[in-house]
């Protein structure tokens, strides 16, 4: 893997949370070396470092902004390049996965897109609660992802079911690469194939582009076994 496919996740990520940003109301900061999204007490701030060498000016403004947050924050940094343990950070690794397109069998369990705002409540409710997201439990409809996410093109909602219930989900977005974000199946139905199977009904829409993730480690032998492959391992600070 190159420079480029890590280009490829950071910028994807930027186009997921100024969707979100924008979809929930929320604060926008850009700057050449920074993404930051001022959000509610609930959902605090969130930075995505943007270039491997932030500037003095770029990291004095992701130090105010941190100093001035309301409610839990997280630094998204795939270049690991700054160390915020002044800041009373505290860091974590990632690693940063691509996909090449290539061929898979069909889903073994039904796989949907989302369309409609009661689908979208769904997947709301299967990713606050298997994810899970600790800061937003309980749950707000439309907290998380509101209706208006489904008036942007690049951002898709997927819901698998298992007999007949709801039991995991997705989001993706899609430019240059298609980026694949909580992805989860509720805890009673884990170990029965749903994560392979909405893994399977996603890439298989996908077209031909390349895939990035960020995966948690419990999740790196399904990602491995569909041929993803590591770019590099990333800092998050919380």
């Amino acid at each position: 893997m190159t420079a480029a496919d890590l280009d490829l996740s950071v910028r994807n990520a930027a186009a997921l949370w100024t969707a979100l940003a924008e979809a929930r109301g929320h604060g926008l900061v850009r700057r050449p070396g920074l993404l930051a999204v001022t959000g509610s007490p609930r959902t605090g701030l969130r930075i995505l470092l943007r270039a491997p060498d932030p500037s003095p000016d770029d990291r004095a403004a992701l130090a105010d902004l941190v100093r001035r947050r309301v409610g839990p924050v997280t630094v998204e940094d795939q270049y690991a390049a700054v160390d915020l343990t002044d800041l009373g950070l505290t860091p974590r690794s990632l690693p940063v996965l691509v996909r090449r397109p290539a061929p898979l069998p069909a889903p073994s369990l039904p796989v949907t897109p989302v369309e409609r705002p009661d689908q979208l409540d769904t997947v709301e409710d299967v990713i606050v609660r298997g994810f899970p997201l600790e800061p937003l439990r309980p749950r707000r409809p439309g907290e998380a992802f509101p209706a208006a996410l489904l008036d942007r093109p690049e951002v898709r909602f997927f819901l698998v079911h298992s007999g007949g219930e709801p039991a995991g989900a997705c989001l993706t977005v899609r430019d240059e690469a298609v980026g694949l974000y909580w992805m989860t199946s509720l805890p009673e139905h884990r170990s029965r194939g749903v994560g392979r199977a909405l893994l399977h009904g996603v890439l298989g829409r996908l077209g031909e582009v390349p895939m990035t993730l960020t995966a948690a480690r419990a999740g790196r032998p399904l990602y491995d076994s569909l041929g993803f492959v590591p770019v590099t391992d990333a800092t998050w600070w919380s």
